[in-house]
């Protein structure tokens, strides 16, 4: 007698490397987040940006926005740098912290294959960072990063 419970053969892991190289990248607009507006073209028009260069500007997005807070983001977009606020950790704690943090942020898109070489400066209650974005192609980006405490 045939089972109820369909077996499903377990992916190849060749198979599961090539469909993460077919991830695609697709295109964004481009946004000043300093200024917090849209980067213009000389006519006028939002700027537009492709492959690595959206997938960056994704990724500084997602740092930039708290998670839960929006109801128009999924619930596993963007960063939880809030509750580091009264901790009481050490430097070094809240490194780690934001490290973890700003790792699990930015590998919830399949583009993303690693986040590395952080680098911290800390000015009186704010700390500054950099991090390394390895995508799943094999291209890389700086991401810059700040956190109120």
């Amino acid at each position: 007698m045939p089972s109820i419970f369909p077996t499903i053969p377990a992916e190849p892991l060749a198979m599961a490397e090539t469909k993460q190289k077919q991830v695609q990248f697709g295109r964004s607009v481009r946004f000043d987040f300093n200024s917090g507006e849209f980067i213009m073209t000389p006519t006028g028009k939002i700027a537009q940006s492709t492959d690595l260069d959206a997938w960056l500007e994704w990724c500084q997005k997602a740092l930039n926005t708290e998670r839960y807070r929006y109801l128009v983001y999924s619930r596993s977009f963007g960063q939880e740098y809030d509750d580091l606020i009264g901790s009481h950790l050490t430097r070094e704690g809240n490194e780690s912290e934001i490290t973890r943090m700003t790792t699990e942020c930015l590998l919830v898109d399949p583009r993303t294959a690693s986040v590395q070489d952080f680098t911290f400066h800390w000015e009186d209650d704010r700390v500054y960072f950099t991090c390394k974005v390895l995508s799943v192609r094999g291209e890389n980006g700086q991401i810059n990063g700040e956190v109120k405490m």
